[in-house]
This record gives C-alpha cells, structure tokens and sequence, in this order.
C-alpha cells in the first residue's frame, strides 16, 4: 500500500460491526479460524486492535499501541456489544484524518509509516471479519477498498512460503480476491467450525 492514496476504512468497519452485532451469546465459546481462539476471543480482539490502531492514526503512542504483554488470550469487557462498535467507528474517524496517514507511528509494539500502519488496520478488519462470519454462520462481502488494501499488504508482506502471520495457504490466483486474501493470511478459505 505504499505510495496508495487514502481509504475510508468505515465502510469495514461497520461491516464488522454489523457481524459482531449478530453474534448470540450461545456463539461465543464456538470455534473460530483463529486457532486458539472461541469467538469471544477474537471478538476481544478486535475491539483492542480497534483502539490501538485508532491511537495509531492519532499517534498517540502508549500502552494499547505497544501489543499485548500478556500471556492469555484477549479478554471481551461485559460492555462489548456497545464497546466494539463505538471502537470500530473511533478507528474509521481517526483514519480519515490526513496527518494519520504520514509520518511514522507504532502499533502492535512496531514502528511503521502511517500509510503501512493503515494497511494492517484494514487486513485486521478485513481477515477478522471473515474469521467472525465463518465462525458464526454468516455471511461475508468486504468492503472492497480495505480489501485490496489487505491484499497488498499480505502480498507485499510474503516470503517465500510465510506471511506476516505464518505459513501461506496455497489459493489459486483464479480465486476470488477475498479466497488469496485469506490465504494470505495463514488461514484456509474453506474452514469451516
């Protein structure tokens, strides 16, 4: 994504959001492509990468932009059904601010460019969301400009047979965007719980 010009990464958000919204309470302890982690684990998840990346574009660097310190999985706060949609949306406003996207900042405990840092948050929002809909049953169309954005960076972040978050998943390029994305990303498109 470097040298890309700005996404609104609102329209991935509220994708999530709306899925999360969805999610009984009977699913939170099902499985998820993520392997160790139930549904209320990467649900967790993703409301804290909500807030770091947020603080990323803000650079308004601190604890939440260092990365988890702690040996367990994420915790999901007894608010999260109005927690994680008020931290999706926090994420998208501080993305659609110009000064996110330059100079440098610091998520998961990494420096990085602005542009790079906002290419993670939409591979975050892109990945996990498809994680959270095939964990739960339903279903899934990314946002397509945080789509590509994820893609790049995935493609752009592979060596040889491992990207950023372990070992490839071989897709064909004939396959859908989302399926290489998902590849990508060490994850099996066709995971089922």
């Amino acid at each position: 994504m470097t040298g890309s010009t700005m996404i609104d990464l609102g329209p991935q958000a509220r994708i999530v959001a709306r899925l999360a919204e969805r999610v009984t309470d009977e699913q939170l302890t099902g499985a998820t492509p993520c392997p160790e982690y139930a549904v209320r684990h990467l649900l967790g998840h993703v409301a804290g990468l909500s807030v770091a990346f947020r603080d990323a574009a803000r650079k308004d660097l601190g604890a939440s932009t260092e990365g988890s310190r702690s040996a367990g999985l994420p915790g999901l706060d007894p608010g999260w059904r109005r927690e994680l949609p008020e931290a999706l949306d926090a994420l998208a406003r501080a993305w659609r601010e110009p000064s996110a996207w330059g100079g440098m900042t610091r998520a998961g405990g990494i420096d990085l460019p602005g542009e790079v840092a906002a290419a993670v948050a939409a591979d975050e929002l892109v990945v996990h969301g498809w994680d959270l809909a095939r964990a739960t049953g339903q279903e899934y169309t990314p946002d397509p400009a945080a789509l590509e954005a994820a893609y790049g960076f995935l493609r752009a972040a592979a060596q040889a047979d491992r990207g950023p978050f372990g070992p490839l998943v071989a897709v064909p390029e004939s396959a859908p965007l989302l399926a290489r994305t998902v590849g990508l990303s060490g994850r099996d498109p066709g995971w089922k719980p």
